[in-house]
């Protein structure tokens, strides 16, 4: 067996991030978190760090913003995966940057976690904020960083708890708000799951340079069909009211940010079916539940279940 490649996390005590620096500390890989001092002394963080310790992690103090703390970080590792959120995406050059000028990196994996950037059709604001991903690809690429970019699509945290009803803390039982006529299929994945694709992917071969899809077929599904999975698993029918994409676009323009940001990914998403209109090409692609097979994901119908 080769040796597990060393991994740098950064932006690990983010929504996503602590499942990526929990799932790299499971497989045994060298674990490295970039924590601010702020974070370190920040209450609501503290029992997370705590359990990255507890879990064998090694916490380097550091910051994006700072080079010097960046490069000397990375100078430890193999692999630099960042999960950084919307407000930092453009700053990821100075990742780039420290990367090319530490010169040891295997793999970096840009914060991506979500459709991919280069085969959507959305529309503004949410057309700008995917926008910046595609800027940072073409900035790793032009820097010749091997990379991998991770096309999780929807966390299922984010979407299936209220079945994207705003307003709601639970699925609805009365009525649902289906944008479009609800047929596009998109794929929801478990955050867990999304962690565990993320880090085998990191020492694969077959994944370098390509674009990781997590498209499991368990769980890739319309939202018509989302529906009737919910409504079979409360043994009742739920009156549905369709918004034409029309409407959807008036209130895409008139929405406040953030909200008009969502509303957009969302017409994105389940009216233009970005997620799944194309086809996965080993030129570009590979599909995680196909390559790791040992992956026991959690499918939409057991996550449902949940709230039953």
């Amino acid at each position: 067996m080769a040796e597990k490649s060393k991994v740098l996390i950064i932006g690990g005590t983010g929504y996503i991030g602590k499942f990526v620096v929990e799932a790299s500390a499971k497989a045994g890989h060298p674990t490295f978190a970039l924590i601010r001092e702020s974070t370190v002394a920040d209450p609501a963080k503290a029992k997370l760090v705590e359990n990255f310790k507890n879990s064998g992690v090694h916490l380097i103090t550091g910051d994006l913003y700072d080079h010097e703390s960046l490069v000397k970080a990375i100078k430890q590792v193999d692999v630099v995966i960042s999960t950084v959120g919307q407000f930092q995406l453009a700053d990821q050059v100075k990742i780039i940057a420290a990367i090319k000028e530490a010169g040891n990196v295997k793999r970096f994996l840009p914060s991506e976690f979500g459709m991919d950037v280069d085969r959507v059709h959305a529309v503004e604001p949410a057309k700008s904020a995917l926008e910046i991903k595609a800027q940072i690809r073409r900035a790793v690429e032009r820097a010749g960083i091997p990379y991998t970019y991770v096309s999780s699509n929807c966390f299922n945290g984010y979407f299936l708890p209220t079945l994207m009803q705003p307003g709601l803390t639970s699925p609805p039982t009365d009525q649902v708000i289906i944008p479009g006529d609800g047929r596009p299929k998109a794929s929801f994945n478990l955050e867990e799951d999304i962690g565990s694709y993320t880090i085998k992917a990191v020492d694969d071969p077959k994944t370098e340079n390509k674009i990781v899809y997590i498209r499991p077929p368990n769980n890739t599904y319309s939202f018509n069909d989302l529906v009737a999975l919910w409504e079979n698993k409360i043994g009742k029918s739920i009156q549905k009211l369709y918004v034409p994409e029309e409407q959807l676009l008036k209130d895409i323009q008139e929405a406040p940010l953030p909200i008009n940001v969502i509303l957009g990914l969302n017409h994105s998403v389940f009216v233009k079916g970005d997620q799944t209109n194309f086809e996965i090409e080993a030129s570009f692609g590979v599909e995680a539940s196909a390559l790791y097979p040992d992956v026991k994901y959690t499918t939409v119908d057991q996550y449902l279940s949940r709230f039953v």
